[in-house]
C-alpha cells in the first residue's frame, strides 16, 4: 500500500514533520473511530502552499470502527475528489473549526451522517478527517453511546489544539487498548463518573463487586492490588488521577488489569481523563511461565555443562593411568571433544535468549587448542570475520568441527618457525563460510577426506553432512593448507 508521501509527492506542501504529526494520529485513531462509531478518511489538500485553496484532496488513510458496522466495504485509500465536490470537507479546511449537526445524505441503502474535523499542525490545517455514521443507529442513544460520542467530540477538539495524538506516547499503545475492553470516564478530580459494563466486569474479576461510579479510581485501585500500601501501590493511585498520560497495572489474585489513562484537555486545562482498561492476566502468566522456563534451561545447560566437564576430568584421569600412548592420546582427543561440548552448554546457561554467540565460544576454543600445543608460543593467529548468534542445533556440531579443524592444523600444518594459524569467517551471505588455514607441509600426494582414514576427519565430514547440511573441502598449495567449511546461514 502506497505511503502518504506517495500519494502527496509534489502535490502538496506538507513538511516531513506535517507527514509525521498524520501518521501518529493514523497509529492512534482506531479509538477515534470506535468512540465515534463512525468510519474514518483522512483526506490531504492537493495544493502548491498553505495560501492557495486546493484542487482537490486524496484521501491516504481509512479507519472502520470495531464498535459498529462499517459503512464503506472496499477501501477508499488513494481515491481523489475535487474541490467543491465535498462542501463539508471544504468549510473545515476553510474554517479550521470542526463541522457539526450536518443533514443526513442518502449513501446506498444507508442514511449517512458526515462531519468533519480539521487536523491542525502549528496554527496550519494540514488535512481533514471526515466522520461517517449510519444515522439509524443515533436515533436512540444508550447511555454508553453518548458516554462514547461525547469523549469522541474531546478528542476531536483536541486535534484541533494540536494536543492529541499525545506528544511522546512511545510505547503506551503498545499494544493498543480497546475501548471494548473496558472504558472508564473520570472528572477532573479523578472521580469516575462512567464505566461501561466491562469495565466494571474487569472489577469484578479484581474483587469488586460494587458500583464503581462516584468513587476515586485511584484509592479504589490501590485498595485492590495485591500487596500492602508501599510505594508502587502509591504510584498506582498517583497514576490514576487523570492528570497526565499513563499506563499501570493492578494485579491480585483475582487478575491483572491495564490501567491506560488519557487526559482530556481544553486549550489549557484539563477537564478529565478517560481510562482504558484491558485484562491481561492470561498475558502475565503465560509471561511468568516462559521467564521459569527460561530459568529452567539455562539451570539444564548449566548442569550439563558441569556433567561433561566431571566426564572429561575422569577421562583425563583415566589417560594418566594408561601405559599404552596410543590409548592415553584418544582419551585425550575425547577430552577434548567432550570440552568443545561442554563450551557450547556453557554459553547457552550464561545467555538470556536461545542463540549462542559463537565468537566467545570460537575464542574459548582456540585458547584451550593453543594450550594443548607444545609449541603455542611460536604461533600467530590471524582471525577475520565474525559469526554473531547462532542457533544451539548449529553451535554444537559447530564447535566440534572447528576444533577438529584447528587441532589437525596445529598437529599436521606447523612450519618449522614462526607458524600462523588463519581463521577466516564469512556470515555475510546466504552461506556461512568457515577457512582454517595453516603454512606447514600440506596434504599427502592423492589425498581424499573421503577415503581418509584419521578419525577426526571422519568425524568433522559426518557432522558437516549431516548436522549442519553443509560441505568440506581440504586444498594445498605450496604456501597454505586451507579445511573450507561452508553451511546455510540460518540467521
Amino acid at each position: 500500500m502506497a505511503s502518504i508521501e506517495e500519494f502527496v509527492k509534489e502535490r502538496s506542501p506538507l513538511t516531513d514533520i506535517h507527514i509525521h504529526r498524520l501518521r501518529e494520529l493514523i497509529a492512534d485513531w482506531q479509538l477515534l473511530s470506535d468512540l465515534s462509531f463512525a468510519d474514518l478518511i483522512l483526506w490531504v489538500p492537493l495544493r502548491k502552499d498553505f495560501k492557495s485553496w486546493p484542487t482537490g484532496y486524496v484521501a491516504v488513510a481509512h479507519i472502520r470502527p470495531t464498535t459498529a458496522a462499517t459503512l464503506f466495504p472496499l477501501d477508499v485509500i488513494g481515491d481523489e475528489i475535487t474541490h467543491g465536490q465535498r462542501k463539508y470537507i471544504d468549510q473545515a479546511l476553510a474554517s479550521a473549526e470542526i463541522v457539526r449537526d450536518t443533514e443526513p445524505e442518502p449513501m446506498g441503502e444507508f442514511s449517512v451522517k458526515e462531519e468533519t474535523i480539521p487536523v491542525l499542525v502549528d496554527g496550519l490545517v494540514v488535512a481533514v478527517i471526515s466522520r461517517h455514521r449510519n444515522a439509524e443507529l443515533m436515533r436512540q442513544p444508550s447511555r454508553l453511546e453518548l458516554n462514547y460520542r461525547e469523549i469522541a467530540h474531546n478528542l476531536y477538539r483536541m486535534i484541533t489544539e494540536g494536543s492529541f495524538p499525545y506528544p511522546d506516547a512511545g510505547s503506551l499503545f503498545d499494544p493498543a487498548p480497546r475501548v471494548g475492553d473496558g472504558l472508564i470516564r473520570l472528572d477532573v478530580n479523578g472521580v469516575v463518573s462512567y464505566a461501561s459494563p466491562n469495565a466494571q466486569s474487569a472489577f469484578s474479576r479484581l474483587g469488586w463487586v460494587k458500583e464503581v461510579e462516584g468513587i476515586e479510581l485511584g484509592t479504589l485501585a490501590q485498595s485492590l492490588a495485591q500487596h500492602s500500601a508501599d510505594a508502587q501501590e502509591e504510584s498506582i493511585a498517583g497514576a490514576l488521577t487523570g492528570k497526565s498520560l499513563k499506563r499501570v497495572e493492578v494485579e491480585n489474585a483475582g487478575g491483572t488489569i491495564s490501567f491506560t489513562v488519557l487526559p482530556l484537555i481544553q486549550g489549557e486545562n484539563r477537564i478529565g481523563a478517560i481510562v482504558l482498561l484491558n485484562n491481561v492476566t492470561e498475558i502475565r502468566r503465560r509471561e511468568r511461565e516462559l521467564v521459569t522456563k527460561d530459568v529452567t534451561i539455562r539451570e539444564i545447560h548449566h548442569r550439563v555443562k558441569n556433567n561433561l566437564q566431571t566426564v572429561s576430568a575422569l577421562l583425563r584421569l583415566q589417560a594418566r593411568r594408561i601405559n599404552d600412548p596410543n590409548a592415553s592420546a584418544a582419551l585425550n582427543e575425547a577430552v577434548r571433544r567432550i570440552a568443545s561440548i561442554a563450551l557450547v552448554h556453557e554459553t547457552l546457561s550464561n545467555t538470556p535468549d536461545a542463540s549462542v554467540g559463537f565468537d566467545q565460544v570460537l575464542d574459548s576454543l582456540v585458547t584451550h587448542a593453543l594450550e594443548l600445543s607444545p609449541r603455542m608460543n611460536e604461533l600467530r593467529i590471524e582471525r577475520t570475520g565474525t559469526f554473531g548468534s547462532l542457533d544451539p542445533r548449529i553451535a554444537t556440531p559447530l564447535a566440534l568441527v572447528i576444533t577438529e579443524l584447528i587441532h589437525n592444523a596445529l598437529e599436521h600444518g606447523l612450519a618449522e618457525e614462526g607458524s600462523v594459524l588463519g581463521i577466516h569467517v564469512d556470515s555475510g551471505n546466504s552461506d556461512i563460510q568457515v577457512i582454517i588455514s595453516d603454512d606447514g607441509v600440506g596434504l599427502p600426494e592423492g589425498f581424499n577426506i573421503a577415503e581418509s582414514p584419521n578419525l577426526g576427519l571422519q568425524i568433522v565430514r559426518t557432522l558437516t553432512e549431516n548436522e549442519l547440511s553443509g560441505t568440506l573441502s581440504l586444498v594445498s598449495d605450496h604456501v597454505q593448507t586451507k579445511a573450507i567449511l561452508v553451511f546455510p546461514n540460518t540467521k
